[in-house]
């Protein structure tokens, strides 16, 4: 055989291996392994976090990551999976990512006009409504640059999906803990009972909301006064500038018309936020019994919030919630969410501040 059919039969034996082959297995980590890797340890810190201390932000963070790696690891597998079964699944996805935001966001435009309706119109019962106007004006959006085929409306478009993306992961990171939050505290000891204040009705009347927090309170002061002895209740709030007296009085007042023994109770009637009622009433605490463990009781939406603070400011205690309006709870959390957004602004304005100069410096370039 010559050398040119030697030369010949050697390629058909052994092809040269084209850089995508070459590649394969590199990739194959990427794409498949490795989510499955950094979902594990992942959601292995959020264990370590919970178990260290549960009213970490962190702790929501990680759960969210870990979860949305897992998805992506899920979905990379059902995608080359066969049968039928496969195939509804993936096909059940494809709608829930296509038609999902439309829901949510209608769901959330009708949440806002019952906010309105029930509540008034006031900037803070505006969010949910603002939110799925929001969300309908990213859905334009997309559909106006697909269309457009603008360089200067594509990059604008991504910049603007990546910060939504990026503020809806931790929204929706911090919705989900703060649910898995409300399930793992126990209301196992405690020297007190801290009950966060809110505005009153007519000056001095408790509205809904606030009765709602001191009859969750009561029910905590007597399952625990059951067990060992009788924990103090710390009414906590001051008095605003349309009020007559204070929150806390008007707390006491409720609380003692319902059959809680008067020298159980003690007034904190100074604070105006969530900061406040927890450093004042921490002071109380500290005088009356150092090393003490308290249960701080607020409305559901504003208990991982509460939590934090609590955290941040050394209260020894957790945090429960009473149950609130179902209208009323997406506008909340989207304000308690905003509040947690904004105590971490540094971190957060950064990183938003990446996602903006990333995509831009990069357009610049190759232009």
């Amino acid at each position: 055989m010559g050398q040119m059919g030697r030369q010949a039969h050697h390629e058909n034996n052994y092809p040269e291996r084209s850089p995508l082959r070459a590649d394969a297995p590199a990739l194959h980590i990427l794409v498949r392994v490795l989510p499955v890797y950094l979902a594990a340890a992942a959601l292995i810190l959020f264990v370590a976090g919970v178990l260290r201390d549960p009213r970490s932000f962190s702790n929501a963070v990680l759960l969210g990551s870990g979860l949305a790696l897992g998805a992506l690891a899920a979905a990379d597998r059902l995608a080359d999976a066969t049968g039928p079964a496969a195939r509804l699944l993936a096909l059940a996805l494809g709608l829930l990512v296509a038609f999902g935001p439309v829901l949510v966001a209608s769901y959330l435009v009708l949440n806002g006009i019952t906010m309105v309706r029930r509540e008034g119109l006031r900037p803070v019962n505006l969010l949910s409504l603002l939110a799925g106007l929001g969300i309908f004006g990213l859905l334009g959006l997309m559909i106006a640059t697909f269309l457009a085929r603008s360089p200067d409306l594509t990059v604008s478009f991504v910049i603007i999906a990546l910060l939504s993306g990026y503020i809806s992961f931790l929204l929706v990171s911090y919705v989900l803990y703060a649910f898995v939050y409300s399930r793992i505290t126990g209301l196992r000891r405690a020297d007190f009972v801290v009950v966060l204040g809110a505005g009153l009705n007519d000056g001095d009347r408790v509205p809904p909301l606030l009765a709602s927090r001191l009859e969750r309170a009561r029910r905590v002061h007597q399952m625990l006064a059951g067990r060992r002895k009788t924990p103090v209740l710390i009414v906590s709030g001051g008095q605003g500038s349309d009020e007559r007296i204070s929150e806390a009085d008007a707390m006491a007042r409720y609380l003692i018309g319902r059959g809680v023994p008067e020298d159980h109770v003690v007034r904190e009637d100074q604070s105006r936020t969530t900061e406040e009622n927890l450093t004042f009433s921490q002071a109380i605490m500290e005088r009356s019994r150092p090393g003490y463990r308290c249960i701080i009781v607020t409305s559901n939406y504003h208990v991982f919030r509460a939590a934090i603070v609590a955290r941040r400011l050394g209260v020894n205690g957790q945090v429960t919630g009473a149950r609130t309006a179902g209208y009323y709870w997406p506008s909340a959390m989207l304000r308690e969410f905003a509040a947690v957004f904004l105590s971490y602004k540094t971190v957060n304005f950064g990183i938003c501040a990446l996602i903006v100069a990333l995509p831009l410096a990069l357009y610049v370039v190759t232009r």
